[in-house]
């Protein structure tokens, strides 16, 4: 048994002030109730007095029923303890400019590549819905977006809302481009960031997969130093590289405004992904096409697991409270309603 606004147990406060003091004025002339008593005369012993020195005391139980009701007495029904077989899993994604092209939506030119990135892993979330997941994201800097998180619903809200600072065209809200620094490259900081959110993690296999189309060009971590802290640690560091080095068309814009689409030189740095897998026992996959992230996030899910307990807290029920609220109406209603009564002249 539990309260659901136990802060409303405060009214008992006054409630206890209201209640001594009209225990000392239940037989005084002129209290609210008692008081319709003593012009009763000879009528000490009538069903009238001895009722109307009672309706204080049904006036007081009414209140503590409303007070106890909005309290929200209630018990767990689903309350359950789980066992499931879970990873803990920091997500890395790069969200610097590069991340505009265009070369995963196969032709269509309708969905960069964080678009495609952002879809594959919001299907691979469905498929873990006991692992804990969280979201790192990388540009210029490193933020932590979710943490280590089973609430995969939030988590899910949270990636939707991910996005290349400037957008498709690297322009903000004003039509004025974004800062050169968000745009770059930190891989280091991105994985450094991600192992701290995993280091005290409950389940015993942690990883981080490492989403990137860049080199490494800023940051104040290097990505071997990263790597290292992540082999320490016994984190394995999965590693995937967009595109390919090579013109790449994104959209842009010109002097007049219009969207133009554009081929653009990009720099893949596969060398440094490969080492990071490398030294963590990890694995480096090259991803060109959709299908490739899709297959490489499968193995991700064929990793060992560990078997962690949980408590599950789905819905509850409430405890007598609409008894508690309506007859405490009642009794009130009741007491004011029968205090008028006995005050009309006999």
């Amino acid at each position: 048994m539990e309260l659901a606004f136990p802060w409303a147990l405060l009214l008992l406060v006054p409630w206890l002030a209201a209640a001594w003091r009209m225990c000392r004025a239940a037989r005084a002339r002129g209290a609210t109730f008692a008081g319709a008593s003593a012009r009763l005369a000879g009528a000490g012993r009538s069903w009238r007095a001895r009722l109307c020195r009672a309706l204080p005391f049904v006036a007081l139980a009414g209140a503590l029923g409303l007070i106890v009701g909005a309290a929200g007495p209630r018990r767990a029904v689903s309350r359950e303890v789980r066992a499931a077989d879970a990873l803990a899993v920091m997500m890395a994604v790069d969200v610097s400019g590069s991340m505009r092209g265009l070369d995963l939506s196969e032709g269509r030119w309708d969905a960069t590549r964080l678009d495609v990135v952002k879809r594959l892993f919001r299907d691979f979330v469905a498929q873990r819905p006991d692992d804990l997941i969280g979201l790192v994201t990388f540009g210029g800097f490193a933020s932590v977006r979710a943490p280590l998180t089973a609430d995969h619903r939030a988590l899910l809200h949270t990636l939707a809302g991910v996005e290349i600072p400037g957008g498709e065209t690297g322009y903000d809200a004003q039509g004025r481009p974004v800062s050169e620094e968000e745009l770059l490259t930190a891989i280091g900081d991105g994985l450094a960031v991600a192992l701290l959110r995993l280091k005290d993690a409950e389940p015993k296999t942690k990883v981080v997969i490492l989403l990137s189309d860049g080199e490494n060009t800023a940051g104040a971590v290097t990505p071997m130093e990263a790597a290292r802290a992540a082999k320490e640690l016994g984190v394995r560091v999965y590693t995937i590289g967009v595109g390919a080095n090579g013109p790449t068309k994104i959209r842009v814009r010109n002097r007049l405004g219009q969207t133009l689409l554009a081929d653009v030189a990009m720099t893949l740095d596969e060398a440094t992904l490969k080492a990071i897998a490398k030294e963590t026992g990890g694995r480096y996959a090259n991803v060109r096409a959709p299908r490739d992230l899709e297959a490489f996030l499968r193995e991700v899910s064929s990793l060992e697991t560990t078997r962690v307990e949980r408590q599950v807290y789905t819905r509850y029920r409430a405890c007598a409270r609409p008894w508690l609220l309506g007859g405490g109406a009642l009794c009130l209603f009741a007491a004011f309603a029968l205090t008028a009564l006995i005050r009309r002249p006999l």
